[in-house]
Formats: C-alpha cells, sequence, structure tokens
C-alpha cells in the first residue's frame, strides 16, 4: 500500500509540473489554427468589396455656411460594418463605440510587452500619430515636405461578433489613400483603411496581444491588401544592416521573418498592442539589390515610411510565418 500511495504521489507531482505547460500548448495551437482561419475569411471577404474607402459620415463639429453651429457625426466604422463589412463575412451582432462591451471586447488587455492596456475606443487612442494633420507623398525628404494633405482623421471604433465566437473591434479611415507605388518618403497612416482588433474567445481570458488577441490590417481602397503580422515579443539585439537583418531573425527564431513593408505599417498602426513607441525598423521589402541598393523602413515615431540604404543600421522586430 505504501509504494502505491508514493507511485500516486510521484504520479501527481510530475502531473501538477507538465499539465500547465501541456495546456499551454494546446491552447498555442488552438489560437493559432482559430488565427489562421480568421485572417483568411477576412482576407476573401473584403476582396469582394468593391472599396474599402467612403463608408459613413465623419464630420468635425463647427459651423456652417451661415455662421451655425453643427454638431459632430461619426458613423464612419458602424456604417462600414453594417453597409459593407457584413455583406461579405458572417456577422451575429454589431456594437457602437459606446457599447464595445456587448461585443465581448474587454476594457484591458495586456500588451505583448506585458503592459495592461485601455481598449482603445477610436482611431487616436489606437494610435495617436492618427490625430492632427499628416500628409501623403511623394516627393518629401525624411518625413516632411510631402503633398496630399489629409487631416483630422479620428473615428470613433465598432465592433461585431462573429458566428465562430470572436470579438473584433473595429477601426476605420473612410478616406484611405491608395497604393501610388512610391519610391520615396511618404506617411503611412492614410494607407490605412481599416484596422481589426480581435479577440478569439471574447471577453474570456487571457487577453493577451500574442495569444488570443491579434490584429487584422486592411490597407488601400481598391485591390486592397490584408495583413495580420504575428510579432515576437522581442526585437532583435541591436541595430542591424538590412541585408543581415533576415538572417538575424532565423537566428532569433527559426520560424521568424522580416515583416514586409505593408505587414510592418500595419504593426506602427498597431504599436501600443506590440509596445514599440519608437524607433525605425526594416522590412524584407527591397526596392535594389545589393549592399548599397535600397529597401523599406518604417518610422513608428511619426508613421513616415520609405527607402533607406541596405547597409544602413535599424532595428529588426520579426514575425513568426
Amino acid at each position: 500500500m505504501a509504494e502505491i500511495l508514493l507511485s500516486l504521489t510521484i504520479i501527481g507531482v510530475v502531473a501538477a509540473i507538465t499539465l500547465p505547460s501541456l495546456t499551454g500548448n494546446i491552447n498555442e495551437r488552438t489560437w493559432n489554427t482559430q488565427r489562421k482561419a480568421l485572417y483568411a475569411r477576412f482576407s476573401q471577404g473584403l476582396a469582394l468589396m468593391p472599396s474599402l474607402g467612403g463608408y459613413g459620415t465623419y464630420k468635425l463639429a463647427g459651423t456652417d455656411a451661415e455662421g451655425n453651429s453643427t454638431s459632430a457625426q461619426d458613423t464612419a466604422a458602424e456604417t462600414f460594418v453594417t453597409e459593407g463589412l457584413s455583406k461579405v463575412i458572417k456577422i451575429n451582432n454589431i456594437c457602437d463605440h459606446e457599447h464595445l462591451e456587448d461585443c465581448g471586447i474587454v476594457s484591458s488587455y495586456t500588451n505583448l510587452a506585458g503592459s495592461i492596456k485601455t481598449w482603445p475606443t477610436k482611431l487616436s487612442e489606437l494610435n495617436s500619430m492618427f490625430t492632427g494633420t499628416f500628409n501623403d507623398g511623394p516627393n518629401g525628404s525624411g518625413g516632411t515636405n510631402f503633398t496630399n494633405p489629409q487631416k483630422d482623421i479620428d473615428t470613433f471604433a465598432a465592433a461585431f461578433e462573429t458566428q465562430n465566437g470572436e470579438s473584433i473591434a473595429v477601426y476605420y479611415n473612410p478616406n484611405c489613400a491608395s497604393d501610388m507605388q512610391e519610391t520615396d518618403w511618404h506617411y503611412s497612416q492614410p494607407k490605412m483603411c481599416a484596422n481589426f482588433i480581435y479577440d478569439l474567445n471574447g471577453n474570456k481570458g487571457p487577453n493577451t496581444v500574442g495569444k488570443d488577441v491579434g490584429f487584422i490590417t486592411a490597407l488601400y481602397p481598391s485591390d486592397p491588401v490584408v495583413v495580420a503580422p504575428v510579432p515576437l515579443p522581442q526585437n532583435v539585439s541591436g541595430i542591424k544592416k538590412q541585408i543581415e537583418a533576415g538572417e538575424a531573425c532565423t537566428a532569433m527564431d527559426a520560424e521568424s521573418r522580416l515583416p514586409n513593408i505593408d505587414e510592418l505599417s500595419a504593426m506602427f498602426y498597431n504599436r501600443d498592442l506590440i509596445g514599440i513607441p519608437s524607433g525605425h525598423f526594416w522590412s524584407g521589402s527591397v526596392i535594389s539589390s545589393g549592399e548599397s541598393g535600397a529597401a523599406w523602413g518604417q518610422g513608428f515615431s511619426t508613421g513616415a515610411r520609405g527607402p533607406h540604404t541596405r547597409s544602413d543600421g535599424n532595428y529588426v522586430r520579426c514575425v513568426k510565418r
């Protein structure tokens, strides 16, 4: 009997040690599978929409031609969901920015850096660089002297639930700009049409970026590019040349790679979710080959993106394949 009790005790101890790790691995695989399926549905659905721009009304408070006060109007994100997205993706429930919790959106989440953050209810809370005036190139230099100014894109979020149980918050830019195949510096903010922060299991835990919480971004109103990068928790150590950045990613994690420029811009839009407030980062999008050639980089302080000489030094944040 003593030997049986000892064996049971050992089994219990081993189970207590291994079970959390085993459960974590199962959750990780489940989230990864669900994340890929969600991205596939969004990619297919958004491709069916004639345009991602122009939904809803967005108008700041002001005065009309007769001098009468006019109220602010913001129906952009909610209209985008009701009149656009719901036609191509099966949606169960839609909520405005004052009732995000009714669609399973939690009040706070843990970002990839381990900090607890308040869930954003409008575009400027997602990323403060969407406030004020910014510009869209080309013909700029170092983040200044750009053409085509665009101003005050700060729409409220909306949210919805999918038939699969995901809760998704939507941050929408009704005036998003097309890909002009720029070869010089320009701001990335106008390129974003819709940004989706998803929680794969609604308001259940752990509500943590990189686990059940992540993002999908749609850029360009026509022929949209839909990306869903999953960044690693830390930067590659030190400053790297672009020509060595890809190998640095593989050395850090064999299943990782450099993000392309649109994935990197999506990471900028969601910089608070990731925990990258500033810095210039390399993408894997090469403009011209060789060490003296150029590749796209993205600034996380301002949103400007443009070509850097590949032998220059920038930060590197890799993404999972």
